[in-house]
């Protein structure tokens, strides 16, 4: 079962898309938003990134920072960020670690869950039914923004 509303969001260090070192600390101050999805580059996931990447600008606005998070390596997530121009960073969870820290193992992949972590690292939303097409929509009328 995932990481419940109210609970600490585990702090947690990646490699990005690009390998840069990724780490909750880094966004101390603002709301994040941690998507977990099984797969890069398959219908659902694809519409899920797309819907975030369409709905960018209003997340910026909002000073809200979108982080996606599956098994796939490095290269793996350069192609799907390259071949949907995908403008917020996708972490690198081969060794499944944030996976497992946040409950989202889904036996070999990470779950389709979102969690929504307030500028003090509290978990504030969780949504583990996921409308792919209009989640980044719904995400920002779960927090009303």
């Amino acid at each position: 079962m995932p990481l419940a509303v109210g609970t600490d969001a585990p702090a947690f260090t990646a490699k990005d898309t690009n390998g840069n070192t990724v780490s909750l600390s880094d966004f101390a101050g603002k709301t994040v938003v941690v998507y977990f999805y099984p797969k890069d580059d398959t219908p659902g996931c694809t519409k899920q990134a797309c819907s975030f990447r369409d709905a960018q600008p209003e997340y910026q606005g909002k000073n809200v920072v979108v982080l996606g998070v599956s098994a796939d390596d490095q290269a793996a997530h350069q192609a799907f960020t390259a071949k949907y121009n995908l403008n917020f960073p996708l972490l690198v969870d081969t060794d499944k670690a944030l996976i497992t820290a946040f409950d989202v193992d889904g036996g070999g992949y990470a779950k389709r869950v979102t969690f929504v972590i307030d500028p003090n690292g509290k978990i504030v939303h969780v949504d583990s039914a996921v409308s792919t097409a209009t989640h980044a929509s719904d995400v920002l009328k779960a927090l009303g923004l």
